[in-house]
């Protein structure tokens, strides 16, 4: 599928939205490619803006930022507002900046591990999980975030709490499109995405 087809058909997943962007999630393990993907699909959706969940986690939680980001973000988005947010924890640890997604953007796309969850289902228009291969994505990240006795602790407290959350939510059987994050069938990944269709458990 090319990434334009792609972005179709996350758009047709909600015909009637009107005066709001869609707000369109990316979900898929650690070092799957969410923000990789997302960056390609705003090449082709030229009007809208990314967001990205390890912002809002920072310093705050794992996964347990569900109602923050939809409070914050996703219901201003919603009323068609722009949004210029500081988490709490920005503050209390000197982050310079802000999330900010200016009013009039069409799409608006949120990436991140735990973002297709029930609690945030009213709030996403269209959904993408990313499938990856685990051995790949460790690679991956040992190459993003190193190798160190602090990052391994990190990713060993990220994974206690990612594999149940995983499991109890499965963002999989939720989401629009289900992209192979690793692929051996010939592609174009400037260009193309290998897709599988949406499942259901």
């Amino acid at each position: 599928m090319t990434l334009s087809d792609a972005v179709r058909q996350l758009r047709d997943a909600s015909p009637d939205v009107a005066g709001r962007p869609r707000v369109i999630a990316i979900d898929g393990r650690g070092g799957a490619g969410k923000t990789t993907l997302a960056e390609k699909l705003r090449t082709v959706e030229s009007n809208s803006a990314i967001v990205h969940t390890d912002d809002v986690a920072w310093n705050h939680a794992y996964f347990d930022w569900g109602a923050v980001l939809a409070e914050n973000i996703l219901q201003p988005l919603h009323r068609g507002e722009p949004v210029n947010f500081r988490p709490d924890a920005w503050n209390s640890h000197d982050r310079a900046g802000s999330i900010t997604i200016p009013a009039g953007a069409d799409v608006v796309w949120v990436e991140g591990t735990g973002i297709i969850r029930e609690e945030l289902g009213p709030w996403l228009d269209a959904s993408v999980y990313i499938q990856g291969d685990l051995d790949e994505q460790k690679r991956l990240l040992v190459a993003r975030d190193g190798d160190s006795a602090e990052q391994q602790e990190h990713v060993t407290n990220w994974l206690r709490e990612e594999l149940p959350f995983m499991l109890r939510e499965r963002p999989w059987s939720r989401a629009t499109l289900i992209v192979a994050g690793t692929s051996a069938l010939d592609h174009n990944p400037d260009t193309e995405l290998v897709v599988a269709a949406p499942i259901s458990l």
